[in-house]
Parts: C-alpha cells; sequence; structure tokens
C-alpha cells in the first residue's frame, strides 16, 4: 500500500510520517484487523468510509472522520476492540492512528488536514 505523510494544516502538526492507504475493496475491508499494534507516526486511510469497526483488532484507535474537504468532521480517542464507531453521514474517508495521537497533536473537529506524498 502507499504511504503518505499527514498533516494537521490548522495547527501545523505531523499526525503520521507514514500513513497507509487502503486502496482497494479488501484492503479497506481488512483495514487493520489482524495487525498487533500500529508504530508511532503510522496509520491506515480508508477511503471512502463513514463508519469504522474494531472487531479482531488488538488494540485501541484513534479515529478522525473526514469530509470531502478534509475537515475532521469528528475525532474519537482510544477506539476500543470490539466495538463499532458511528455512521457519521458527512463522512467521506477516515484515518485510523495509533492511541493518543488526537491528544498529542490537539487535533479536533473542524481542522484541516493536509495529505502529503
Amino acid at each position: 500500500m502507499p504511504a503518505v505523510t499527514v498533516r494537521n494544516r490548522t495547527r501545523d502538526r505531523l499526525i503520521g510520517g507514514s500513513v497507509e492507504i487502503a486502496l482497494s475493496f479488501w484492503q479497506r475491508g481488512r483495514g487493520l484487523m489482524f495487525v498487533s499494534g500500529l508504530d508511532e507516526g503510522a496509520g491506515l486511510i480508508i477511503d471512502p468510509c463513514s463508519s469504522i469497526h474494531t472487531f479482531w483488532m488488538r488494540f485501541p484507535l484513534d479515529v478522525l472522520y473526514m469530509d470531502r474537504e478534509s475537515r475532521v468532521v469528528r475525532a474519537d480517542s482510544k477506539m476500543k476492540p470490539w466495538r463499532i464507531g458511528p455512521i457519521f453521514t458527512g463522512a467521506k474517508w477516515v484515518i485510523e492512528l495509533p492511541p493518543g495521537t488526537i491528544s498529542a497533536t490537539g487535533t479536533q473537529a473542524g481542522d484541516i488536514i493536509e495529505l502529503e506524498r
């Protein structure tokens, strides 16, 4: 999977230096299931996506729900394994990150996120 750098443009903070993009149907469906953890600076972008689950996950996730304009519409911190996230009709894609990333970067709803190749 290709990887990008994810930056919070609103707060000028690096969110992740090596965030992979799930491009295929199978990559999006599998997500981070069966992965043992995420290193700091890592993550996964799922596009399109308006809701996630953490079934078969072994660790909590921080999740950013993004709209078409790359604006955060919801930020969920430390979503535990074996949960179902909300269906967010305004969300078009999500970024799954290591727990604590949202807090460490100060990211919140309304922030603009930038992807750099």
